[in-house]
Order: structure tokens, then C-alpha cells, then sequence
């Protein structure tokens, strides 16, 4: 699904990005659910970037990358955290393009992302390259999701990779 958010471009450095679990719902500009074999995700786009809630066998789990006042977390190259029974990882890279790498990686991404049944993207006003992007996929016990943040002013890209795995009990 693609979208053209209603709203200034607010995050407009990379380097503002900050990462957070356990965030509550932010006000969204768009939303997409998306059903994954017993996973119920909500990916959001933000004013400042984005937002996943996961919902999956009683458990939650939420991830906010976004231009968030006061955070002091910045963005990770990468963490693992244990929520109740899921192991959580998250991966994060800036690459850094050209202004025509830019443009055919921003198209690109943004046919990829707007054609999928679980994928959510938004262009900023004020120009065709400024989007964040997310793609979600269930396979084998994990639900997973893969974001994009362009930052065409800057000729960065933020890609972010997520994988959350539930942990099934040792039977004694």
C-alpha cells in the first residue's frame, strides 16, 4: 500500500533517528494491519518515521525508529533483547547513495513495497524520493520486517531489519 502522507517531512536527518521498544501507539498518519499466521502486526508510519505492534500467542511487542524528542537511544547498528518467550533482534545500516543510486533505489524499494499485501509506504511532500517504507514476512516461528528511511537531502537510506522469534518451551 502507498500513501502520500499529509504532513511536513519532519525527520530530516539520519543521524536523528532513535530506536525504542515498548513505546505505546504513536499518533499514526497511515496504518496497515497485517495478519501472519497467528501474528497480528500494525505497521504505522509516523510524522518522524515509524512504528510496529506485534500481537502473537498472548504476547506484544512494539518497535519505534522515529525522530523521538527527548530519546537517548540512538539507533543501534544492532540489539537483541528476550520479551517474555520471544527473542527480539534488530539491525540497522546507513547507505549512503548518489543522487541517481537514490532515485532508482527509492523507485525501487517503493514498487516493491506498494505492490505487497504487507507492506506499507509514504512519500513526504516536497519530493518523490523522501519515503519510509515497511515490508513484514512470517516464516518458521518468526515474524520478521524490513524498514527503509530515505533521506534524499543527505543521499542516506536507513535500512532496518527486524526478526522477532518465539521461543517454544523445553519439554522436560
Amino acid at each position: 500500500m502507498l500513501t502520500t502522507l499529509n504532513t511536513s517531512y519532519t525527520d530530516t536527518r539520519a543521524a536523528d533517528l532513535a530506536w525504542a521498544l515498548g513505546r505505546g501507539p504513536l499518533p499514526a498518519l497511515a496504518t496497515h494491519g497485517v495478519d501472519l499466521s497467528g501474528a497480528r502486526l500494525e505497521l504505522r508510519l509516523l510524522g518522524a518515521s515509524h512504528q510496529v505492534l506485534l500481537e502473537q500467542d498472548g504476547g506484544a511487542c512494539s518497535e519505534t525508529v522515529a525522530c523521538i524528542p527527548g530519546s537517548s537511544t540512538p539507533l543501534p547498528l544492532g540489539a537483541s533483547e528476550r520479551i517474555g518467550e520471544w527473542e527480539y533482534e534488530f539491525a540497522a545500516r546507513v547507505e549512503e547513495l548518489t543522487t541517481r543510486q537514490f532515485a532508482s533505489r527509492a523507485q525501487e524499494l517503493l514498487a516493491l513495497v506498494s505492490d505487497h499485501p504487507n507492506g506499507l509506504a509514504g512519500t513526504f511532500p516536497g519530493s518523490p524520493h523522501a519515503f519510509t517504507a515497511l515490508l513484514a514476512q512470517h516464516d518458521e516461528g518468526s515474524v520478521r520486517w524490513r524498514t527503509w528511511h530515505a533521506y534524499p537531502q543527505e543521499g542516506r537510506l536507513v535500512v532496518t531489519r527486524t526478526r522477532v522469534l518465539v521461543r517454544t518451551p523445553a519439554v522436560l
